[in-house]
């Protein structure tokens, strides 16, 4: 199997395969990284798509030298933020629903009260600790490229 590495190499010389092969790779797993934090499934896919836009316009930063995996969950990680940067700044309602909104599958009622207690037990968390936790238990980054995304 080809590196990611190697696919970023040939992406930069313009083979739109090794970007379709990428995607193919992270989309998924990125996607599993957003909607942790998201509720809407729609602004997850959207993000999705915005980091692999700034791969694409950044492609020719990336130093063939250095790991894909961590620099693009940096891309993906800085986006997050900021778009809960924009959110924060803007009023919204509790009792706000969008017409077409994409919600998440119904869980198992025992898996669901599962998944509400970890969501809680996580918001205790600062941001950057929640991030670690996602990163290598969710992701299963070994704790080093973790240190390399978040910049630690």
């Amino acid at each position: 199997m080809v590196s990611d590495e190697e696919l970023m190499a040939r992406y930069q010389e313009g083979d739109q395969a090794a970007f379709r092969e990428l995607y193919a790779r992270y989309a998924g797993k990125l996607d599993a990284l957003m909607r942790r934090s998201l509720f809407r499934q729609e602004e997850a896919k959207d993000l999705v798509q915005q980091t692999f836009l700034q791969l694409h316009r950044a492609r020719h930063d990336f130093r063939t030298d250095s790991k894909l995996r961590p620099w693009l969950y940096t891309i993906a990680l800085n986006l997050k933020r900021k778009h809960f940067r924009s959110v924060a700044r803007k009023p919204t309602s509790s009792l706000e629903v969008e017409v077409g909104e994409e919600r998440a599958p119904e869980l198992p009622l025992e898996r669901a009260e599962d998944v509400a207690r970890l969501r809680e037990a996580l918001g205790e968390l600062s941001p950057g600790q929640r991030e670690v936790i996602e990163l290598h238990w969710f992701e299963g980054l070994p704790f080093a490229e973790v240190a390399q995304v978040v910049g630690a």
